[in-house]
This record gives structure tokens, C-alpha cells and sequence, in this order.
């Protein structure tokens, strides 16, 4: 044991691991990039297919290049009949949402033909399966949860139309397959998250991507990480009317209570994707009216009473992130608040596969240390003398 005591990185904060192609994130000037590619022309011009192109080619593709990978994605979203069974039985122990998802992915991995095959051409190819098939056991968690029978995926539908068919049993309208389309691309990457560096540990042991995935799925469930949106809403709700807020973030402040959906750990300024949402809610709020529409002024009226709060305190460092707009958008799409997490990681598989795919090609086994600071050398006593 060393004399003098090293530095210790609480949370690995500011420790770089790796390098990276897939995204850059510029905490102090608001922006975020996939591959080069600004977030906002992302959104406005892409959609989520070609974005997981994009991460697993690090380039655009050309016409046939796209509809190629359209086609196979839609080609691989039927995932095996038994899996609803599997559904059924741990929804009938109240399992958690997350972990029935979790429990899906390490079942489904049995049927893919190149599970234990390593190269960089069958995991794009089994991330590619896998992120076909997310949406899928998404909604097919929600329908046998409640009750409802599961509805088979659409080949005829994009990406994100086709989960909310799935979901709800009709097409959406262009604007709500927008919407959903938007966030699975503000949620598809960004950088090294705690369940992508998860997903990393996993891999670089040479595990499965499989097995990637779901250590990338329980880390997410935790609400200091994906579950903050679901905290989000309820938060709204709480407060209830947008009048009550000012009392409300008082008793929040005093009772030293988190406001959920603010603060970053890598952002320092107001998190791009929220600044996305925010806008798409206001469009979203005026559609509808009703719930979002209520949401959405509580979430306007809480930042703004929030923040300057926050200024008074000296911490202009704590400003909304994507988590605190997006349960606006879900409630609109009618994407019941227990599923927020799991749409999350339906997003989120194209990210955590594509970081594992470039990481393992130059691997190197994750395995840090960890400072000793207990007694050694001390004397062993017999049960029967303690």
C-alpha cells in the first residue's frame, strides 16, 4: 500500500476512458454532436434510422444505404411468441417495468444466431436486431401488463410510427410520430453516461453485446439516471397548478428536496436537448391542451421561479435537462409514466451498442483501483474466545 494517498475521482468525474467518434458533448456552450452532425439539424432533417446509420458507420448514408438499413430494421422487430409469456408471469409479481425489459433482452439473446460471433460486422448486426426489436418488447411489456392484447409490429410503419401502433393500436398522426421521433433521436446518444460506461465495463470483459445491453438497462433504471423523467412528472403533479409553484419550490428548498429534471453532470449551461423539448411542448401544449398543456405551464412557471432561486444561491450551473421536458411530450403521445424509462432505453440500445462496438475493437479489460484504507495485519480471534 502506497504511503502517500492518491487522488480519488468520486464518480470517475473528469477521468477520460476512452476515445470516441459517436459524440461530443460542449457542456459550457449548450451543444451536442453525433459524429460531427449538430443535435438540431439532426432532429430537423434526420430521423432515428438514419441516426443509428450514422453512429454505426460514423457517416451519412446515401439512398440505398438507408432504405437497406430501413428495410432490415423492420425486417428484425418480431421478437419470439414466449417472451409475452415471460411478460405475464413477472407482471403478475409486480415486477419492475425495467427489470421485466432487463429479463427480455437476456431471453431474446438465445435465438440470435451470431450471439457469441465478435467481430465488428455481427455486432452491427446484432445491434441492429436488437435495436429493431426494443420498441417491440416495450410495448408489449405495457399491453400484457395491462391486460391488453400485444399487437404485432407493422413493416409498412417508420421506426417510431410503428411503436406508438404498437402501443395504442392505431397510426399516429405525422406530427405524433414526429414527436416520438424526436426524442428516440435527443435519446439515441450521449457520451459516457453511467449506463454507457456500464455497457463498456460488461463488453470489455468480451461478454455479448447482449449482456452489454441489459448491464446498460439496470443502470438506467435508477432515477439519478433514466428514471428522472418519471420523477419529472411526478413532481408536476404534485404541485398540481401552475400557481402553486413559488410556494412550492420554497418548501421544496427549505426541505433541501432535488427540483428532478435539473442539474448535469456534464452540462454547465442549459442542456440542448431540453432546449428542443421545451420548444416542441409549447407546440405540443397549444395541439392538445388538457394535461400536457397543464404540465407544460407548471414546467414553465417551476424553471423560471426555479432558476432564479438558483441565481440567488450563485448556482447558475443548474438548468434543465431533457428529463425535465420530456414527460410533457409522453403524456401527449399517451405514454403512461411507467414506461418513460423503458422508451428511454429503446432509444438508447443504438448508443450503448455503438460504444461497444467501437469499443472492443481495440479492448482493453475495464479495471480500476480502489484505495485500501482499513487495518491490516490484524490478529484472528476463535469463535468461541470473541
Amino acid at each position: 500500500m502506497s504511503s502517500s494517498k492518491p487522488q480519488i475521482f468520486k464518480g470517475l468525474e473528469g477521468v477520460y476512458v476512452s476515445e470516441t467518434r459517436l459524440s461530443y458533448i460542449d457542456g459550457l456552450n449548450s451543444r451536442l454532436y453525433y459524429v460531427g452532425y449538430r443535435i438540431e439539424d439532426l432532429v430537423a432533417f434526420s430521423n432515428y434510422e438514419e441516426v443509428a446509420f450514422l453512429l454505426y458507420f460514423y457517416r451519412l448514408p446515401k439512398k440505398e444505404e438507408f432504405e437497406l438499413f430501413r428495410a432490415l430494421m423492420r425486417e428484425a422487430r418480431e421478437v419470439p411468441p414466449d417472451v409475452a409469456d415471460i411478460v405475464k408471469r413477472m407482471a403478475l409479481r409486480n415486477a419492475h417495468p425495467m427489470d421485466i425489459l432487463r429479463t427480455c433482452v437476456s431471453y431474446i439473446s438465445m435465438y440470435d444466431p451470431e450471439l457469441y460471433v465478435g467481430t465488428r460486422e455481427a455486432n452491427i448486426r446484432k445491434a441492429v436486431r436488437l435495436v429493431s426489436k426494443m420498441p417491440t418488447l416495450v410495448a408489449l411489456i405495457y399491453r400484457v401488463s395491462r391486460g391488453l392484447e400485444p399487437i404485432e409490429p407493422r413493416k409498412d410503419l417508420g421506426h417510431a410510427e410503428n411503436f406508438l401502433y404498437m402501443l395504442h393500436g392505431k397510426v399516429p398522426s405525422e406530427f405524433e410520430a414526429k414527436v416520438m421521433d424526436t426524442i428516440f433521436i435527443l435519446h439515441a446518444e450521449h457520451g459516457m453516461n453511467a449506463s454507457s460506461f456500464a455497457s463498456l465495463v460488461t463488453a470489455s470483459t468480451l461478454a455479448d453485446i447482449y449482456s452489454a445491453v441489459v448491464s446498460g438497462i439496470s443502470t438506467l433504471k435508477g432515477p439519478l439516471h433514466g428514471g428522472a423523467a418519471e420523477a419529472a412528472y411526478y413532481q408536476f403533479k404534485e404541485i398540481g397548478e401552475p400557481e402553486r409553484v413559488e410556494a412550492w419550490v420554497q418548501e421544496a428548498l427549505k426541505a433541501r428536496r432535488r427540483i428532478m429534471g435539473m442539474g448535469h453532470r456534464v452540462y454547465k449551461s442549459y442542456d440542448p436537448r431540453a432546449k428542443i423539448m421545451k420548444e416542441l411542448d409549447g407546440e405540443i401544449a397549444s395541439k392538445y391542451g388538457g394535461e400536457p398543456e397543464k404540465l407544460y405551464k407548471i414546467a414553465i412557471k417551476l424553471e423560471e421561479v426555479a432558476l432564479k432561486e438558483f441565481e440567488a444561491r450563485g448556482r447558475t450551473d443548474i438548468q434543465p435537462n431533457i428529463d425535465y421536458y420530456t414527460p410533457i411530450a409522453y403524456t401527449a403521445l399517451k405514454i403512461p409514466p411507467e414506461l418513460f424509462t423503458l422508451t428511454f432505453a429503446a432509444s438508447r440500445t443504438v448508443g450503448w451498442t455503438a460504444k461497444v462496438i467501437e469499443y472492443v475493437q481495440d479492448n482493453r479489460l475495464i479495471r480500476p483501483l480502489d484505495y485500501y484504507i482499513g487495518e491490516l495485519d490484524k490478529k484472528y480471534i476463535p469463535i468461541t474466545e470473541r
